[in-house]
C-alpha cells in the first residue's frame, strides 16, 4: 500500500491544476480583451503609450486586488505597464504588512505615547 493512497492521485491533481489554469487563463483572456477595448493603450500611472509592437507590456490591473471582480464596465479596471503594474502590487504588499505592525497586528501593542499631549499649555505657561 502507497503512503499516498489516501489523498488524491497524481494524475487527478495534475488534471485538476490544468484545468485551473486553463479556466484562469480564459478569463483573464476575456478582461484582457475587453478592457483593451474600453481604454486607451495609455498606462494608468506614468503615461507611457503602447502599440500592437508592445502591447503586451501593458497588463491589466484590478482596482480592488480581486480578479473575480470583472465589471463588463471595466470600472475596477486600470491599464498599467509592467513596471507600474509590479510597483501597485508591491505598494500594496507593503501597505497590508505595515498596517499590521502598527495596528499591533503582530501580536504586539500599538504605542499609546503621546509625547506632545501638553505641549499647548507648556507654551502658554511660558507666555
Amino acid at each position: 500500500m502507497s503512503k499516498h493512497s489516501s489523498g488524491p492521485s497524481s494524475d487527478a491533481l495534475k488534471k485538476l491544476v490544468s484545468q485551473s489554469l486553463q479556466s484562469q487563463t480564459q478569463r483573464e483572456a476575456g478582461y484582457r480583451e475587453k478592457s483593451l477595448k474600453l481604454y486607451p493603450w495609455v498606462c494608468g500611472r506614468c503615461a507611457r503609450e503602447f502599440n500592437r509592437g508592445n502591447l503586451s507590456e501593458l497588463t491589466v490591473h484590478h482596482r480592488d486586488h480581486n480578479h473575480d471582480n470583472n465589471a463588463p464596465d471595466g470600472s475596477n479596471w486600470e491599464l498599467l505597464c509592467l513596471y507600474c503594474h509590479d510597483n501597485e502590487h508591491s505598494r500594496y504588499v507593503d501597505t497590508a504588512e505595515h498596517s499590521k505592525t502598527v495596528a499591533g497586528g503582530d501580536g504586539r501593542e500599538a504605542a499609546t505615547s503621546q509625547p506632545f499631549a501638553n505641549l499647548k499649555d507648556l507654551l502658554l505657561s511660558k507666555s
